[in-house]
């Protein structure tokens, strides 16, 4: 696909988006149905998701480095993440939103069907790698330090058992151990049913989780935000998988992973640890905007 065409599959995905703030908006659904479709989603048409394709797929031992790339993109995230909320003079669950903000983004939401859009299953599946063993154990293990460093609310936390016990985690465990098994054509028929709706659905949750009106008491520090997340880290992933990777589709990958808007994900952790809730949707809508043009100007950067 050409950058043209890639411009388009985002926009796509954004006209997705624009249905659930749509559906909002005319009060058809509000912002708390976004709860159990995310519910469906992460439980049941993620996973199938990611088993489908992680089943049928050859798997590449090189494709280990790109969660190793994307950890380092985290750390170094991380640390310009902290080091900006204090220029910022960003204090508690502020600060802990913008930090997380900054680095988390949308590996799977929006890096799937990206990747997917661009390279086929083959950018599909180095995208569940990424995503599933990089960003999103990141996020779900140092993610959940740094919310509950910041958060009004103390939360005990158990990385490894947060990592373990996540669905799409198990549905890529499980695809990797039952490939030497034959299953039934009804089982994986069933499963690619279920998988299809995960796009379009994730599009709309996102849509009904938006909150325009809050981006205006953020639009400063959310720009930031925007710069770090959407320019600087997956710069920074282009250089790495210069040195690192010899496939030129797994370099793609690392780049949109690593570029995608901040991590739908982060609502539910605010919610949860009491960060600022409104300042991870306004970084989320900043993003999500500027991604139509950061993403496919890095892919030209790639050649």
């Amino acid at each position: 696909m050409d950058i043209g065409g890639l411009i388009g599959v985002i926009g796509g995905l954004i006209a997705l988006v624009a249905i659930g703030v749509a559906l909002r908006v005319t009060g058809l659904l509000s912002a708390e149905d976004a709860r159990p479709l995310n519910t469906v989603l992460m439980y049941v048409a993620l996973p199938a998701l990611i088993f489908s394709s992680v089943y049928r797929a050859d798997i590449d031992a090189r494709f280990a480095m790109l969660p190793a790339i994307a950890w380092v993109v985290a750390f170094i995230g991380l640390a310009i993440g902290w080091a900006l909320a204090r220029l910022l003079k960003l204090e508690g669950p502020t600060a802990g939103a913008f930090i997380m903000a900054c680095v988390f983004g949308n590996t799977g939401y929006m890096g799937y069907p990206v990747a997917s859009a661009l390279m086929g299953d083959a950018g599909l599946v180095r995208a569940i790698f990424s995503d599933v063993f990089g960003n999103t154990a990141a996020v779900i293990s140092v993610g959940s330090l740094v919310a509950a460093r910041y958060g009004a609310r103390q939360v005990k936390v158990n990385p490894l058992r947060e990592i373990v016990t996540f669905p799409p985690f198990l549905a890529l465990a499980a695809a990797l151990l039952l490939k030497p098994v034959a299953l039934p054509d009804l089982v994986t028929s069933w499963l690619d049913a279920i998988g299809n709706v995960v796009i379009p659905v994730i599009m709309i949750s996102v849509g009904l989780s938006l909150k325009p009106r809050a981006l205006k008491g953020h639009l400063g520090a959310a720009s930031v935000v925007a710069l770090v997340k959407l320019v600087v880290l997956p710069l920074l992933a282009l250089g790495l998988g210069a040195l690192l990777l010899q496939d030129p589709d797994s370099h793609r990958v690392a780049v949109i992973e690593a570029g995608v808007p901040t991590m739908m994900l982060l609502v539910i952790m605010g919610q949860r640890y009491e960060l600022d809730s409104d300042f991870i949707a306004s970084a989320i809508l900043m993003t999500m905007l500027g991604a139509i043009v950061t993403i496919p100007v890095m892919q030209l950067l790639l050649g």
